[in-house]
């Protein structure tokens, strides 16, 4: 990974807190998509397709042990040919996340999905971030975005977006025994704070404006075979003499 200090910052018990988390709900969601190419982009440390049952997926990354080598924002994959992709941590550490985000919607298939995670600015990561971002340390330099600004950049590339789920409600501490203290807010955060979780986990559908499926022609014109077929009629007199009296 090119972001100085992430591979180091995945190992503390942070870090694994976090990214535990979040491909729990990834696992969840990407169980059932299927489809012929999947792809992860960012974060090769770890598998975020773990879960998925699509036979040809992959990662891709800057740099690491991944199968592509590319930037972010300038996929060499056809146009319309993914039908899942995963984002974990690319947009708030972009400097092109627009252009990420046009070359995920040129890539993937129509009604293809996308899911992505990311650091919530309105959170106690949030402040933490507004006070460390000055020593460039991973994750306080990047810039983390709300919800509501990634709803609007998905609906401008024509995405329909699920609710988002929030997760990490504790503060960012370090101490292992910290974090276990902090652990009730877990609990307490989706009942009383839903949206203040440090981390959320997005799903969209790439819709395409006019787009209509087309069933085969065979269904077509069984349809209107039905649907014009002459219908038997009986004879009026022979259905009053079955009338019983």
């Amino acid at each position: 990974m090119s972001i100085p200090g992430c591979a180091a910052w995945l190992e503390t018990p942070l870090g694994r807190y976090l990214i535990d988390w979040e491909l729990a709900q990834v696992d969840a969601r990407v169980a059932d998509v299927f489809g012929f190419h999947a792809i992860q982009i960012g974060l090769p440390e770890r598998d975020y397709l773990r879960n998925n049952r699509i036979g040809f997926k992959f990662r891709c990354a800057r740099s690491g042990d991944v199968a592509l080598i590319s930037d972010t924002y300038e996929l060499p994959i056809a146009s319309q040919s993914v039908d899942l992709v995963v984002l974990p941590h690319v947009l708030e550490f972009s400097e092109h996340p627009h252009q990420v985000l046009r070359e995920v919607e040129r890539v993937l298939v129509p009604e293809g999905q996308l899911l992505i995670s990311a650091f919530n600015p309105v959170s106690l990561w949030g402040v933490r971030r507004l006070l460390a971002a000055s020593t460039g340390e991973f994750p306080w330099q990047g810039q983390f975005l709300s919800v509501r600004r990634m709803k609007d950049w998905l609906a401008l590339l024509s995405f329909e977006s699920q609710p988002a789920v929030f997760g990490a409600y504790i503060p960012p501490v370090t101490p292992p025994r910290w974090i276990e203290q902090w652990h009730f807010m877990d609990n307490a955060g989706p009942r009383w704070w839903p949206f203040a979780g440090g981390t959320y986990v997005i799903q969209a559908t790439k819709r395409v404006r006019g787009m209509r499926l087309v069933a085969p022609a065979w269904r077509d014109r069984r349809a209107r075979a039905k649907a014009f077929a002459p219908v038997a009629q009986r004879d009026p007199v022979s259905i009053e003499r079955n009338i019983p009296e």
